[in-house]
């Protein structure tokens, strides 16, 4: 559940915005390096982080010289910041934001699991919400501009969740049918341009169609898989994506 508006809430995806006990703190972080750092803690807050590894982080290229009078300075900015005891620790540094805080990314794991635990049930209804919260942070982005090992390996993650989402809220809107469909028809062809050889969202942009009556297109959504897998793979599609096409011709 999102904190209150005088608690904890921080948003990493898109534009940071974050409110520590009440107080937004983002346009007070010391520059860039400052924002990363707060970003790397905030996505490691449940464990400490090592000086080291967060030298390793902020600066995996070509440390500063006095690399740790740097991270220091930095550190200590950090602290004043963000005011109290919210980043504790000298070697191993940990956020301390509270057990009702609210962070983005961690709502987005934590939806797309409800998600597809409602989908496992068929609870169609269920899988409604969550799907969309999840789909809603993902599609956000991350860090836009920055290129780091671990930033590039977040954005992974998200693309995943954005992935998973859609194909749970296009299941559920087959499961739910009539007006949702249309929803089910947008989430297939969004699986379709974001991930042309994952065949679940051929399988569902094809169910969707054809649910709606329109079976030669989702043929011919089939036949574009074809294709695309036998001319970059050398492989046809696999067999629950010819079952649904059997079923369309049958």
């Amino acid at each position: 559940m999102a904190a209150a508006a005088t608690g904890t809430r921080i948003q990493l995806c898109g534009r940071l915005v974050a409110r520590v006990d009440g107080r937004r703190v983002e346009a007070a972080l010391p520059g860039r390096q400052g924002r990363l750092a707060f970003t790397y803690l905030v996505l490691h807050r449940l464990r400490p982080v090592t000086r080291d590894e967060l030298v390793a982080a902020l600066w995996p290229a070509e440390p500063p010289r006095a690399t740790s009078a740097a991270l220091s300075a930095l550190l200590s900015k950090l602290r004043r910041a963000l005011g109290g005891a919210t980043l504790a620790g000298r070697g191993e540094l940990r956020l301390q934001l509270g057990s009702d805080a609210w962070v983005d990314v961690e709502a987005a794991r934590e939806a797309i699991h409800r998600a597809e635990s409602g989908l496992a049930r068929s609870d169609w209804a269920g899988v409604w919400g969550p799907g969309r919260v999840a789909l809603h942070i993902a599609r956000r982005g991350f860090l836009a501009g920055e290129d780091l090992p671990w930033v590039d390996e977040q954005r992974r993650e998200l693309e995943e969740v954005e992935l998973r989402a859609l194909e749970c809220i296009a299941e559920s809107s087959l499961g739910l049918g009539g007006a949702e469909l249309d929803s089910a028809r947008r989430c297939g062809r969004s699986l379709v341009r974001a991930a042309p050889l994952r065949e679940s969202g051929v399988r569902l942009l094809m169910r969707a169609l054809a649910a709606d009556g329109n079976v030669a297109e989702a043929l011919a959504v089939y036949d574009d898989l074809r294709v695309r897998l036998r001319d970059e793979l050398g492989a046809a599609p696999a067999p629950a994506t010819q079952a649904v096409h059997r079923g369309l011709l049958g």
